[in-house]
């Protein structure tokens, strides 16, 4: 089975869709979104919620774009190889479980992690990441409208070409500087 057949069966976007998620906004090159997005590679389809990485780029800002979204991925697939390594529970296959537990299984080793990690760390060395350009807020949804709505905004590759233009042009601003 490949990831398109896993995402057509995923219950991740459910919440979304039947309008249960938090709400998120957050702008991007001066433009305001409200669906949250996932990296990706170039299989994925071109949705709202997913931001591939530019397989030839053209450009410098494209390239820049590219190396920056595949070092963010590669990173938060080290972050799954940690949690892997430090929890069985996500390190095995879980057929057993609902994707419910499962859910519950990841956010509470996620939540021990941070602690573990708190708790070693140097207090001296917390760093926390600040742009004034790239704020997000997370709110508890509102929208009870029409599921069939959601569904093409989470599917809109219109949306999706905007914001990975948004994103292109917004990291070209803020690292063009900044060897690759």
């Amino acid at each position: 089975m490949n990831d398109l057949n896993i995402l057509d069966r995923s219950p991740v976007f459910d919440d979304v869709i039947n309008g249960i998620a938090p709400q998120v906004n957050y702008y991007v090159n001066e433009k305001e979104y409200h669906l949250a997005y996932y990296l990706a590679d170039g299989i994925y389809l071109k949705w709202t919620t997913f931001i591939q990485s530019i397989r030839i780029p053209q450009t410098e800002m494209q390239t820049k774009f590219a190396t920056t979204q595949e070092a963010v991925r590669k990173d938060v697939e080290r972050a799954f190889g940690v949690l892997q390594a430090r929890f069985a529970g996500v390190k095995n296959p879980s057929k057993l479980w609902d994707k419910e537990k499962i859910g519950n299984i990841m956010k509470a080793c996620t939540i021990l992690h941070n602690m573990i990690v708190e708790d070693e760390k140097d207090a001296n060395t917390l760093e926390e990441f600040e742009d004034e350009d790239f704020n997000f807020t997370v709110k508890r949804s509102k929208n009870t409208g029409c599921s069939i709505a959601r569904r093409q905004e989470v599917q809109n590759p219109h949306t999706h070409q905007q914001l990975k233009q948004d994103f292109i042009e917004h990291i070209w601003t803020k690292f063009r500087h900044i060897p690759n």
